[in-house]
C-alpha cells in the first residue's frame, strides 16, 4: 500500500484491489479492509513519532460500510490522540468514487525501541527512508 501523502496528523495511502484481495465469493476481504485501515491509522501516527520509538496495535475497530471488488481504494488516517503511551488514531476508506467503503479506529501503544523505523530498514533491506520534515532554506 503506497504512501500518497503524510503530515502531521494525516496520512493517505492507497491499494489498487486485485484478485489476491478478494475472498472466494468475489469480494475484498474484511482482513484487507482491516489492515488497510490499521496501516492509514499507523502512518497518521507516523511524523510525531521520535526515531527510537515505534507502535503495535492494541485494539483495531472496523466498520465494514460497503463492499469492493475491483478499482482503488484511498485510505485516509487521522490522529485522534497522541499520548505518552497510548494513541489513536481512525482511517477511513474510500473507492475512486468517493464512496465510503469502510472506517475504523485504531488504539495503538507506543514502544521504546521495539518496531521502529530502524527495524522497519532492517527488514525491507533499505538504507534510509525520507525524512520526516523536509527543511526549508
Amino acid at each position: 500500500m503506497p504512501i500518497i501523502d503524510i503530515g502531521l496528523g494525516y496520512s493517505l495511502v492507497d491499494l489498487d484491489i486485485g484478485d489476491e484481495h478478494l475472498n472466494p465469493f468475489g469480494g475484498l476481504h474484511g482482513g484487507v479492509y482491516a489492515s488497510a485501515i490499521d496501516t492509514a491509522a499507523y502512518w497518521a501516527m507516523y511524523c510525531e513519532l521520535d526515531e527510537d520509538v515505534g507502535l503495535i496495535s492494541l485494539d483495531l475497530k472496523v466498520d465494514y460500510l460497503a463492499p469492493a471488488n475491483a478499482g482503488k481504494m484511498i485510505i485516509r488516517g487521522r490522529r485522534i490522540k497522541m499520548g505518552k503511551r497510548i494513541c489513536l488514531a481512525e482511517a477511513t476508506a474510500f473507492d475512486q468514487n468517493d464512496k465510503w467503503l469502510a472506517h475504523g479506529i485504531s488504539k495503538m501503544m507506543v514502544t521504546q525501541g521495539l518496531q521502529t523505523m530502524k527495524d522497519a530498514l532492517a527488514f525491507l533491506g533499505a538504507e534510509y527512508l525520507p525524512p520526516k520534515f523536509i527543511q526549508l532554506a
